[in-house]
């Protein structure tokens, strides 16, 4: 390889550091040319991960790399949500999780890349497309090698996770996970539940956030937050509770 496109290699390892996962097209912008990039595999300097993602030689990438990738450089929304963003964020340790499974969300207009799909990351890939929530609402960053990862904040992992019950998420472990955020921050709350689109999300977290006793519960104005009407039932032969117009299991709604 000439000295020229060496140092054009170089240029972009060291602008990039915390990059581990490329984009083909992302370097194309940039003015990596698929013609360059056959040149630099070819020459050892990057291998591919799958059609339209590299790697340098020799590095080894987690599935954080590879969702850091799709957020940076290609500005998807797409992000660890539900159980996998709260046990992230610490508030799952106590119950088990395994890090077999990871799920992640995103809109429905976004797909995972092939590359991504097919790429074997060491764990099974959860992936839920929805547009229950806004997009770009009640996410943060968090620590992830030298770059920062986008992932939902607890407040919206959460709700993800009550989207996902009772079919793909246990109501009971829901409830113990609500327990644990006894110090969610009622304005990142708020926003939430009134731009949320599921009747049965904001149900479910009110009646378990108030079975919780969490104090932020009186610092939320209850009259901006649609609870819309009728009856909803999440279960067969469960209980009935009146205020939310739900059906609960019995072991739920009698526990504690």
């Amino acid at each position: 390889m000439s000295t020229e496109k060496g140092t054009k290699i170089n240029q972009l390892l060291t602008t990039f550091p915390g990059e581990k996962v490329f984009v083909s097209s992302w370097l194309v912008r940039r003015g990596y040319s698929l013609e360059l990039q056959k040149r630099y595999k070819k020459s050892g300097w990057l291998k591919s991960i799958g059609h339209g993602a590299l790697i340098r030689s020799g590095d080894h990438v987690t599935v954080e790399d590879g969702i850091r990738s799709l957020q940076f450089q290609l500005g998807m929304t797409i992000h660890p949500g539900g159980k996998s963003a709260l046990s992230m964020q610490g508030k799952s340790h106590y119950l088990e999780f395994s890090r077999s499974k990871l799920d992640i969300f995103g809109g429905t207009n976004e797909k995972l890349p092939s590359w991504f799909l097919k790429h074997d990351w060491g764990l099974t890939i959860r992936y839920h497309s929805s547009t229950f929530l806004p997009p770009k609402m009640g996410l943060t960053t968090i620590a992830a090698g030298r770059q920062e990862l986008g992932v939902s904040n607890l407040a919206r992992a959460m709700m993800e996770c009550l989207y996902l019950a009772p079919e793909k998420q246990e109501l009971m472990e829901c409830y113990e996970l609500m327990e644990s955020l006894n110090a969610l921050n009622p304005k990142q709350v708020q926003p939430l539940l009134e731009e949320c689109k599921s009747i049965k999300v904001k149900r479910l977290f009110l009646y378990m956030a108030e079975k919780a006793d969490h104090k932020w519960m009186k610092y939320l104005s209850m009259n901006n937050i649609d609870l819309g009407s009728g009856k909803r039932s999440l279960v067969e032969g469960g209980v009935y509770n009146h205020k939310y117009m739900i059906t609960l299991p019995r072991a739920l709604e009698e526990h504690g």
